[in-house]
Order: C-alpha cells, then sequence, then structure tokens
C-alpha cells in the first residue's frame, strides 16, 4: 500500500475527474488517491468508478448523499484514511488549481524534512496566482492577512487547500470538534495544528485558477471565514490546547 493518500472531494467535476487522476497516477511518487463525491448530479462518481478498473488498488470512490461542504467531505476522508494506516494525508482540490506536480515536494517537506504539516503557498514568496481577478486576489491575501492579526500563527496563506498532513497532526486533532466547512475550516486546521505545536512548513507554490467546471466559491464561505476566526481565537482562551507536538 502507498503511504500516501490524495483526498480530492467532488461536486460536478466529470469535466477535471479523468484528468486529475490520471495525472496523480502519472507521478514518479505512488501516492493512491479517494475521491469523495457529494452526489454530484453531473455522473462525477460514474466516471470515477470505471477508472477504478484500471487503478484497482490505487483509486477509491466515498460517495456521500447531497452536497455536505468541503470541511465535512475532508474529515470524511482522514478519518478513512487513518482507519487504513496512510502516513501521509493531501488535501487537493479537482480542477488544477493546485499541480499534481508539487504533491512531490508537498510529500518530501514531510516526509524529508520533518514536517507535520506542509502548506502550498501561494503567499510566501510574494502572489503567485494565475487566472484570478485582482478582487479575488485582494481577498484572498487581505484574509489571510486578518488572519496573522486576529491569531498571531505565522502562516502567510491561512485559507490554503493544498496541503500534506501527517497522520499524527490528524491522530492529535478532535476531528468531530471541527465546526466550520469552508474557507473557515481550512484556517481551523491550521490553527489547531499550530496550537498543538506541530511544526509547519509553507511550500511556495503556483496557484492557477480553474479552466473547466465551475467554482463553489460563495460570500457565505468568506462570512464564515471572516467571524469564525474570532470564534476560534476566543474559543482558545476559553479551552487553550495542551501542545502536543512529536509527543
Amino acid at each position: 500500500m502507498s503511504e500516501g493518500l490524495v483526498l480530492i472531494p467532488t461536486y460536478n467535476e466529470r469535466e477535471n475527474a479523468e484528468l486529475i487522476i490520471r495525472k496523480v497516477m502519472s507521478l514518479p511518487r505512488a501516492f493512491n488517491v479517494l475521491i469523495i463525491d457529494d452526489g454530484s448530479p453531473d455522473g462525477t462518481a460514474a466516471v470515477v468508478r470505471g477508472l477504478q478498473a484500471e487503478f484497482p488498488e490505487r483509486l477509491f470512490l466515498e460517495e456521500r448523499a447531497g452536497k455536505q461542504g468541503l470541511g465535512t467531505a475532508y474529515i470524511h476522508g482522514f478519518r478513512w484514511a487513518l482507519a487504513r494506516g496512510y502516513e501521509y494525508i493531501f488535501e487537493m482540490d479537482a480542477d488544477f488549481s493546485h499541480n499534481p506536480e508539487d504533491l512531490l515536494r508537498l510529500h518530501d517537506a514531510c516526509a524529508e524534512q520533518g514536517y507535520d504539516l506542509a502548506i502550498g503557498s501561494r503567499y510566501i514568496e510574494g502572489v503567485n496566482v494565475v487566472n484570478w481577478p485582482m478582487s479575488r486576489v485582494l481577498m484572498s491575501y487581505f484574509a489571510s492577512w486578518y488572519v496573522r492579526l486576529i491569531t498571531g500563527m505565522p502562516i502567510r496563506d491561512a485559507t490554503a487547500g493544498f496541503k500534506c498532513y501527517t497522520a499524527r497532526v490528524l491522530r492529535a486533532i478532535e476531528l468531530e470538534k471541527i465546526h466550520f466547512v469552508g474557507y473557515a475550516f481550512q484556517i481551523e486546521m491550521k490553527w489547531l495544528a499550530y496550537q498543538l505545536g506541530f511544526r509547519i512548513k509553507e511550500v511556495p507554490i503556483i496557484f492557477t485558477d480553474r479552466t473547466r467546471g465551475t467554482s463553489k466559491m460563495s460570500k457565505g464561505i468568506f462570512q464564515e471565514a471572516l467571524f469564525g476566526v474570532l470564534q476560534m481565537k476566543v474559543s482558545s482562551w476559553v479551552h487553550p490546547l495542551k501542545p502536543v507536538g512529536r509527543e
């Protein structure tokens, strides 16, 4: 079994599903892939099932009833991965905004350099975003600035969704207590890992906006992040976490 599992949540990603799976499977390191599909009406799950015969030991599919949110999809995937003994668990979008080649660099940051969480960062070396309107670049950049201001967490790309977790991080986080589902979910997971004392590395990537399919971004997701950060900070005062790091 591969030691690394790439989690890819999908909702109406028929145009991207086969392409992203084949790209991950072609990498020089053997990653397995788990697609978590939320009942896509466009037949995304059928595309994945068709490919499972070609990659029977490496491609897996979990189908859920209806659109339940990004955060719950990843938590479902985390639990699935931990139950099967994976050591490195990745988050990645289906739409090629995250370059699958960068999975190798995220893996190396954890497996070779000893970090507990590796983040594919758009803002650690300037602003590395392609094909986004300036308004969205500024919103994303200042969202991360806002998170650093409120939490004091030294992460340049706090809303990043391209990551590699070691299993020890996910085992230490109480997944049943995660509150958020959108951008705030990504912030909350980093915040908990930081509070627990794990070593975090930002790996510079170039983020390219999708060219196929439809973005799932909404104002509600940003609003959740805006108020969620304040809630997370207050909660850390009321219920501080004891760092566990590498114990």
